[in-house]
């Protein structure tokens, strides 16, 4: 069974979440946007081994604290082709424009639509959704989707912050999230869960 356990972190109040099989125990890191120590306390408390870092695209917010996820797991850091540069562009991850520059460690593998990532016997599937950002992605297993800044309660992810697209988001939550069964549970990047069935009724920016 994939459990998964949520924090809000951050000035920005990103939804960082470890997400492991109960029976191999293996884990992914999802979003280390901060209080990566307390993360990890949990893993090591529940004798969790973290195997992946994946960064549902590349805005500094949720990327903020890869450098300290990879420094104490070792794990490889996985994110979308498209958002690869932004790792290690503090004008590009928008960190520059806040004033506390940053840069991430570089990508170990590039994700891709379709391509899965394993914990145990599990798996979770890859959707490439860009609007947000180019190289937005969002992750299914079963009845949940971990949906970053693609779609949120009630809301989307901006669109007009550099790379990002109103027009290409709205495509890819038609297409790609409002096709996921209405009783997926919806865990996003910002805010609070919801589900797929709900936000294709509710969303006033894209209604199903």
């Amino acid at each position: 069974m994939l459990r998964i356990k949520s924090w809000c972190v951050g000035a920005f109040e990103v939804n960082t979440y470890l997400l492991w099989d109960d029976e191999s125990r293996e884990a992914m890191f999802v979003d280390p946007g901060g209080e990566t120590e307390r993360v990890l306390g949990f893993a090591k408390k529940n004798d969790l081994a973290v195997h992946y870092i994946v960064n549902t695209h590349g805005h500094a917010d949720h990327i903020a604290e890869n450098a300290i996820a990879k420094e104490r797991t070792g794990a490889p850091l996985l994110i979308h082709a498209a958002d690869r540069a932004m790792l290690l562009n503090p004008e590009r991850n928008l960190s520059l424009s806040f004033g506390l520059p940053l840069a991430s460690p570089d990508a170990d593998r590039c994700l891709a639509q379709g391509d899965t990532i394993r914990l145990g016997c599990l798996s979770l599937s890859v959707l490439h959704t860009p609007g947000h950002s180019p190289g937005s992605i969002c992750l299914v297993h079963d009845k949940l989707v971990m949906a970053g800044d693609t779609l949120f309660w009630r809301s989307i992810g901006r669109t007009d912050l550099p790379g990002g697209s109103m027009l290409e988001l709205e495509s890819s939550i038609r297409t790609k999230l409002y096709a996921l069964p209405d009783d997926t549970i919806v865990y996003t990047g910002h805010g609070p869960t919801t589900t797929i069935g709900d936000e294709r009724r509710e969303n006033p920016f894209v209604r199903g």
